[in-house]
């Protein structure tokens, strides 16, 4: 079965079912599956055809949805779009995709965020959707009376994914256009359902402490349980979660664009191990390299880079996706992350993952946000420099913030220089760019 598939059945299981809920609009199931054969319909008529790459803006709306499924009904590769991409870009991108052949199966092409490098188009198959789906009911236990609070990106897997096990289950799905508007957030856990849930990168989640704690304490009994990923997550603010909700369920999972969901865990256990991203679920395995890296197997990978064999091979071998994740496997068989071989910082021999750093400057009390970065150094060949964002209405204090890091790091990990900054550059689901920093410290801006 496709998710298509479901849509359909849960039109005569659960007619009345409220299927999306978007600002004032409400859609039950059976309404939602009329109109997404009322739109496959329109689509045809337009000489939409089997097999053709159709790009799409992601707009936080039902109309996005209905046009996704229809587009699959029908047969065509999805690639779903930044939602505020320029039209010169959006037609550039469908240009370039419409040549490329897909295999027989695809459903869609999810772009990459390209922090380290050029962003990629990567093959979804409707394989890789079911088992995704699957892996998040198993894994975190998604059910029919849960309605699930979307407010990411739905071009990106960490909130398109979440659409997957709720249609499966004919469950509610709540969609709001991302963290801008706090009182709209915290407004649609309102919604009359007996368990809630949502999606939350590291960086909405430092948001809603910083400036929701109170409300987000008060949807302890309602919240049953919220998910996080895309980024690394600080022990610090896994913590002051964990104090808010103690009753919630608070996951951190492994998953990206080409592996699809591969694990998660629940830290909200009693040890909250930071970088602990749990065992695999019941479609995937995990291995680890010679060289220390993730490697994974299962129906959730993606197919392949779009007109790109060439990457596609080097990656995903004999079935088995080869990521530049460090990581490791404990005695549990639960995973932990330490970092990506891409990032890791070279200082004098020493090798250093600027996660480390960054997670133990957030442990200060004054810092709001940080990204650790690498500078050329005329003995070490490179040394690390911390660019802090400090809490309103705090000075940076060097000596003190070396002094807090001194404490928790090994003396080569803490950084030789600081500078406060306005803001840390982060991508659209919350990752830090270091392809910007990358390129802002070969132009000596730092």
């Amino acid at each position: 079965m496709t998710i298509e598939d479901y849509i359909e059945r849960n039109a005569t299981t659960y007619p009345d079912q409220i299927a999306v809920v978007c600002n004032n609009e409400k859609c039950t199931y059976k309404a939602l599956h009329e109109r997404i054969k009322r739109r496959a319909i329109e689509l045809k008529e337009a000489n939409f055809r089997d097999g053709q790459i159709v790009c799409l803006r992601a707009n936080s709306s039902i109309d996005f949805l209905v046009d996704y499924f229809a587009l699959h009904l029908i047969g065509c590769v999805v690639a779903p779009m930044e939602k505020d991409m320029s039209e010169l870009s959006f037609q550039k991108i469908s240009s370039e995709l419409c040549p490329h052949p897909v295999p027989k199966g695809s459903a869609d092409i999810l772009y990459t965020t390209g922090t380290t490098g050029k962003s990629k188009g990567v093959i979804i198959s409707h394989q890789a959707i079911i088992a995704d789906a699957e892996n998040l009911i198993d894994g975190q236990g998604f059910s029919h009376e849960l309605a699930f609070v979307v407010n990411g990106p739905l071009n990106h897997i960490g909130s398109l994914s979440k659409i997957y096990p709720i249609v499966m289950l004919g469950a509610t799905i709540i969609i709001v256009d991302g963290l801008k508007d706090l009182n709209k957030f915290f407004d649609a856990f309102d919604y009359p359902a007996p368990k809630m849930a949502t999606f939350l990168v590291p960086a909405s989640i430092r948001i809603l402490i910083q400036l929701g704690a109170g409300r987000l304490s008060s949807l302890s009994d309602k919240m049953d349980f919220i998910e996080t990923g895309a980024a690394a997550i600080s022990h610090s603010d896994m913590m002051s979660l964990c104090q808010l909700l103690p009753t919630t369920r608070l996951y951190n999972t492994y998953a990206s664009t080409e592996t699809g969901i591969i694990s998660t865990y629940n830290y909200n256990d009693g040890r909250c191990e930071v970088g602990c991203l749990g065992k695999p679920m019941k479609h995937s395995q995990i291995m680890i390299t010679d060289k220390g890296l993730i490697a994974c197997k299962g129906k959730t990978l993606m197919s392949g880079y779009v007109g790109d064999s060439e990457r596609t091979a080097s990656v995903l071998k004999d079935g088995v996706l080869y990521t530049s994740d460090i990581g490791m496997l404990d005695n549990e068989g639960m995973l932990h992350l330490t970092g990506r071989e891409d990032d890791v910082i070279n200082v004098g021999g020493f090798k250093v993952a600027p996660t480390e750093v960054e997670d133990a400057a957030l442990s200060f009390p004054e810092v709001k946000d940080c990204v650790c970065i690498p500078v050329d150094h005329i003995i070490t060949g490179k040394a690390l420099k911390l660019l802090v964002v400090m809490k309103e209405g705090k000075g940076l204090n060097r000596k003190a913030l070396a002094l807090h890091l001194k404490s928790k790091l090994e003396s080569y990990k803490i950084p030789m220089l600081y500078s406060e900054v306005e803001k840390v550059e982060r991508t659209f689901n919350g990752k830090i760019n270091r392809k910007y920093y990358t390129d802002a410290v070969s132009a000596a801006k730092f």
